[in-house]
């Protein structure tokens, strides 16, 4: 319910299937493939506005060098009145500059997440002059608030999610995650 169906991602999604996603049992408890489920309780639990980090253990069916099967999330949330995407960028070039430093070049592409809408994808430019994704991020889509009991026709937001290994691998010039 909370990994998937309250941040609408429907039954079709990829991101449901055995090869994506660890199941604990039958398909029905799975180990959480983000900390998503973490701002869903957080808003149900409360009212706008309101604005949490929420942190912790992750699991996908990756394994690569810029991918783990277990890895560690950070996502951030922001619920108010008139929250837009310019409000969305400015926060995350803050924390990358405060990450990587103001000149770190920094590339927004268009992406596609269930439980946002507009979505991007944010790349930094690695030493070796490589993009590399250090986020996914986007407007809080009106249906996950919907979802939530939170009137989408007055409240909007933003939110954003990150690995930290993926962030370290990049700060310390690490080539491969796995190490």
């Amino acid at each position: 319910k909370f990994n998937f169906d309250m941040l609408n991602i429907k039954e079709t999604h990829p991101a449901r299937q055995m090869h994506d996603t660890f199941y604990v049992n039958k398909m029905s408890n799975v180990l959480r493939t983000h900390t998503s489920p973490v701002q869903i309780r957080g808003m149900m639990k409360n009212t706008p506005p309101m604005a949490f980090i929420s942190g912790g253990k992750v699991y996908r069916k990756d394994d690569d060098a810029s991918h783990l099967p277990m890895f560690h999330q950070i996502e951030g949330i922001y619920v108010d009145e008139d929250v837009n995407f310019s409000h969305l960028k400015d926060l995350i070039y803050k924390i990358i500059f405060h990450l990587f430093g103001k000149d770190s070049e920094v590339r927004f592409r268009p992406s596609y997440f269930p439980f946002t809408e507009p979505s991007a994808e944010v790349d930094i430019l690695s030493d070796d002059g490589k993009w590399l994704e250090i986020l996914g991020c986007g407007i809080v889509n009106p249906i996950v608030l919907e979802n939530c009991n939170i009137d989408s026709t007055k409240f909007s937001g933003l939110a954003f999610g990150l690995g930290v290994e993926r962030i370290a691998m990049l700060k310390y010039g690490v080539k491969d995650i796995r190490e």
